[in-house]
């Protein structure tokens, strides 16, 4: 992996683009692929290292996104024909298009298939928090997360706006390819997610959590989208937040065949990568903790900034909160730095959304720069197809 960078010094903080697409799931993924080319072929590029570090060839991966397809086809059929048009867009495989995807589920997948073989795969951590109308200065509510990540995907990244004439249009901040991550849409629905691992994990086959994400975000009932999160069948451990415009959050812990529930205290939930509930640590074993460590005070320390506030808590507050450095490197806003695979590890964005106003802000790398971009989603357009 290449560790030469040089962000913050002379060298310009990466943007984050904007994609907007729109028409049906073929002609909106051909739109993506050609709008978001580059990243995406930067996207393979960075996973090609890590999936042949891990042995694992392009025809081996074909192999396992056939393996995929019948689940994915079961859960929602269009999106193997969005990630298709993806393909076609951006001149690349299809397979490579699952693989961003589902890059984790392949990985694991295939290290069981070569019988304990390690794959060197890194948790995909963050920090996440939700403030409640009762919360904030403003009565509405604020929805953010750090994106701990592959400090290289920081030029992969973009903003995906999807238009829609069958629901309400969505807004995503993901990796160029993926069907979403971190979003709103038009109906008041947020959602963030972050990396859990327990001992339950990769017993079996689920859906890709990139579209658990987007079938939620996808929805114009709450109710709707928290059975996505809570009952869909997953490959792997995960924590998703759940937030309404209206008020109301909910944390969910998922084990791939159980889900665990954090409510809010004080009208604020906080969450970092690992498992909180009471009921969950009588039921698995955490197995997150070795490889994020930093994860047992990040919580604490997100929470400990923002309580002062509570009651007039303000986009800015939460902002100050992720960007905290204490322990730094191991830090909410986490720097630069190689991590225990030796790979460069990074905050690589914070997103902090308003889904009352449709408006969401990115900062890419955040403990270099404290730049954010803007972004919304035009609620009228949804009212007036309603």
């Amino acid at each position: 992996m290449d560790h030469t960078f040089s962000w913050g010094a002379g060298q310009p903080i990466p943007s984050c683009p904007l994609i907007e697409v729109s028409g049906a799931p073929r002609e909106r993924g051909r739109q993506y692929g050609e709008q978001a080319k580059a990243r995406i072929l930067r996207g393979i590029e960075h996973y090609s290292i890590q999936l042949e570090a891990s042995k694992l060839g392009w025809p081996e991966i074909g192999v396992l996104v056939q393996t995929f397809e019948p689940t994915i086809a079961a859960f929602e059929p269009s999106y193997l024909d969005e990630m298709r048009g993806i393909a076609e867009g951006a001149g690349v495989s299809y397979e490579a298009v699952v693989m961003l995807n589902a890059r984790t589920e392949i990985l694991k997948l295939a290290d069981r298939r070569r019988k304990g073989q390690p794959a060197q795969i890194d948790p995909d951590g963050c920090t996440g928090v939700v403030a409640m109308p009762q919360a904030t200065a403003s009565g509405r509510v604020i929805h953010a997360q750090n994106w701990d990540w592959k400090a290289e995907c920081a030029e992969t990244a973009v903003v995906l706006r999807v238009l829609r004439d069958d629901g309400p249009d969505l807004l995503t901040f993901t990796e160029a390819g993926g069907m979403a991550r971190s979003g709103m849409n038009s109906a008041g629905i947020s959602i963030t997610a972050n990396y859990l691992e327990s001992d339950r994990d990769y017993r079996q086959l689920g859906v890709p959590l990139a579209l658990l994400r987007r079938k939620a975000l996808e929805q114009v009932q709450l109710a709707l989208a928290m059975r996505i999160v809570y009952c869909t069948p997953k490959s792997a451990s995960n924590n998703v937040m759940v937030s309404h415009a209206a008020g109301v959050a909910i944390d969910f812990e998922c084990a791939p065949d159980e889900t665990f529930q954090i409510h809010t205290d004080r009208g604020v939930i906080v969450h970092a990568n690992h498992f909180q509930s009471p009921i969950a640590l009588a039921k698995l074993k955490d197995m997150g903790v070795v490889n994020t460590p930093d994860s047992l005070y990040r919580d604490l320390r997100v929470r400990e900034l923002v309580e002062p506030h509570i009651g007039a808590l303000t986009r800015e507050h939460i902002k100050n909160a992720l960007f905290d450095d204490f322990q730094s490197p191991w830090s909410v806003c986490r720097p630069p730095r190689p991590n225990s695979s030796s790979n460069l590890s990074a905050t690589v964005a914070m997103v902090v959304m308003e889904p009352a106003l449709g408006e969401m802000e990115v900062a890419m790398l955040p403990a270099l720069s404290r730049s954010f971009a803007s972004y919304r989603l035009d609620l009228e357009r949804h009212l007036a197809l309603a």
